[in-house]
């Protein structure tokens, strides 16, 4: 056979193989909708069950699906899109999208802590609220979000039930204006505590948002740290090319 016809002929990887037959899937399935075991994919396919999990991580890794531990593969909910120029509160954003935003309140206490302390603009050993809840959009978990509030100004906070509320809501009910938000985004990898609390196995990426809202005189009013799932979270921006 000539050198040169060894290439046209390429013999597809059997995983590549899986893995377009699970994509073709997911894009007529539902979110959510419980994809085929290891075991299964290796039946149909006639290959081993390594090469169907290595299909299945595959698809994992880019986003397309979700393994739940002790449950199974899953059809991936689409990334919510959040503009990175506009000031909204997560519930805003969801509802957006015709969804609806909930939390699960892991925390909500009094605290001392002086580096947040330092980004309000607080003498380091100032009381603070601190909250920290996982945020859902129809009940599916997207990110982990920490919060941090002056006390003196907001203890009122602590009353409100933030499973079902939104913070911001809450805020502008105290009397805060908020205006303006200054941060930055990074990406890491989850702790083992943050893909159980999100739901997902490990390893899962995250992008982390952390950023100070003031209000209209420019005093802070809040520091928050959001840990976003990066198949489930993405963040449009847009700017000026600065001419030559």
């Amino acid at each position: 056979m000539p050198a040169g016809d060894i290439g046209e002929e390429q013999i597809q990887p059997r995983y590549q193989e899986i893995g377009e037959w699970l994509v073709e899937e997911c894009s007529r399935l539902p979110a959510g909708t419980l994809l085929p075991s290891e075991s299964q994919l290796a039946t149909k396919f006639n290959v081993s069950r390594m090469t169907a999990r290595h299909a299945l991580e595959k698809l994992r890794e880019s986003g397309k699906i979700e393994r739940r531990r002790g449950v199974g593969s899953f059809v991936a909910d689409p990334q919510l899109h959040r503009r990175e120029a506009v000031l909204r509160s997560f519930t805003e954003e969801i509802a957006a999208r015709g969804m609806v935003a909930s939390s699960i309140v892991l925390d909500m206490s009094l605290v001392v802590r002086p580096s947040e302390a330092r980004e309000l603009g607080l003498d380091p050993k100032s009381t603070l609220i601190a909250i920290d809840r996982i945020r859902c959009a129809d009940g599916v978990p997207v990110a982990r979000e920490r919060v941090h509030l002056p006390e003196e100004k907001y203890r009122a906070v602590l009353d409100r039930d933030l499973s079902a509320g939104s913070l911001h809501a809450a805020l502008l009910d105290l009397g805060a204006t908020l205006a303006q938000t200054r941060g930055v985004v990074t990406a890491r990898l989850a702790t083992l505590e943050e893909c159980n609390l999100l739901q997902v196995e490990a390893p899962a990426a995250l992008l982390v948002e952390t950023r100070t809202v003031s209000d209209s005189n420019g005093v802070p009013v809040e520091n928050t740290e959001t840990a976003y799932l990066g198949t489930r979270w993405a963040i449009d921006t847009l700017g000026a090319v600065t001419p030559r």
